[in-house]
């Protein structure tokens, strides 16, 4: 993939698709969708890097919805690998017993392996369950097992239950800020929930400082919403002061319904600014990704689906925590 474009000296040169890629910001304004799926390719095969537009401390971001099907865990390793891609250093931790996160980013996940239940329950520390994922090098993984499903129960009687894994995430070596940690640091650390508001979801939002919350361009998506910010706003004035919902983010749209385009177009109403500009089409590439234990990042990164998910990646990292 090459273009032509003219310099100061009036002649031609070639812009090839390792420019777009090494320098995304110079070409921003005329990219191509072709030049961007030429960009997006280059990235996901080219040697990890480490971005300089990293944030100055760990950013812990939970990824939210109490309806299911909306594209949570899909926007969870999507959005985590995208991160990865530009050159941030990332940690997920799966909540959800499924374990479908483990799944989609390649990391085992059978009974037995060092896991967020060993994490929650145990107290082991969270170094000591994360694992390497084969999808970046940039990328770490804190599995889920089915053992995950017996931890509400078994947490009922735990002093202090509802705080476990943000101790957890305190603990580690790695998060903190850039003055404490310099270059080592993790840039991010995503954690996907499963969809209900129990013991497990509840110790994701106590950890984290902002939330995600995908929203499927779908009508009963909007009448969920509600219950689920005053959820929120309960978790903020009992137990987690710092959350913010700092992300909404618009899924499986469909432009040519005007069903989507009128949720879009109410949600970005509503929320301004917290809306994220790039909308997450219906993508069969994205469902067929995790089959083949892969993001549709690397599994076909100029498809829609990854080019819409690396546009959302780096409108988060662009756009900053909240003050």
């Amino acid at each position: 993939m090459v273009s032509r474009e003219t310099s100061a000296e009036g002649a031609f040169r070639v812009r090839t698709a390792g420019d777009l890629a090494q320098n995304p910001e110079h070409y921003a304004d005329d990219l191509t969708p072709l030049a961007r799926a030429a960009e997006h390719t280059v990235l996901a095969r080219q040697a990890p890097r480490i971005s300089s537009d990293r944030p100055r401390a760990t950013r812990v971001m939970v990824i939210a919805n109490q309806k299911g099907g909306v594209g949570k865990t899909t926007s969870t390793v999507n959005l985590a690998t995208g991160l990865a891609q530009l050159g941030q250093r990332v940690l997920v931790i799966d909540l959800d017993p499924q374990g479908n996160a483990s799944t989609a980013l390649a990391v085992e996940h059978r009974r037995g392996v060092p896991s967020t239940y060993d994490m929650l329950v145990d107290g082991k520390p969270l170094e000591e369950v994360t694992h390497s994922s084969p999808e970046h090098a940039n990328l770490l993984v804190v599995p889920a097992t089915i053992d995950l499903a017996g931890a509400e129960i078994e947490l009922v009687s735990v002093v202090a239950r509802e705080n476990r894994l943000n101790k957890a995430i305190q603990a580690h070596p790695l998060v903190g800020t850039e003055a404490d940690l310099g270059d080592d640091r993790i840039d991010y650390v995503l954690i996907d929930c499963p969809p209900s508001l129990g013991l497990l979801t509840l110790n994701a939002l106590v950890a984290a400082q902002e939330m995600v919350i995908p929203i499927q361009a779908e009508y009963y998506a909007l009448e969920g919403l509600g219950q689920l910010l005053e959820t929120v706003e309960m978790v903020r004035q009992h137990l987690n002061q710092r959350l913010s919902v700092s992300t909404i983010l618009i899924t499986m749209y469909d432009a040519r319904t005007k069903l989507s385009q009128g949720v879009a177009e109410e949600v970005r109403e509503h929320f301004g600014d917290t809306v994220l500009r790039t909308a997450i089409p219906r993508s069969v590439r994205v469902s067929e990704a995790p089959s083949y234990g892969q993001t549709v990042m690397t599994y076909d990164p100029g498809s829609p689906g990854a080019l819409s998910y690396l546009e959302a990646a780096r409108e988060i990292a662009t756009k900053g925590a909240p003050a």
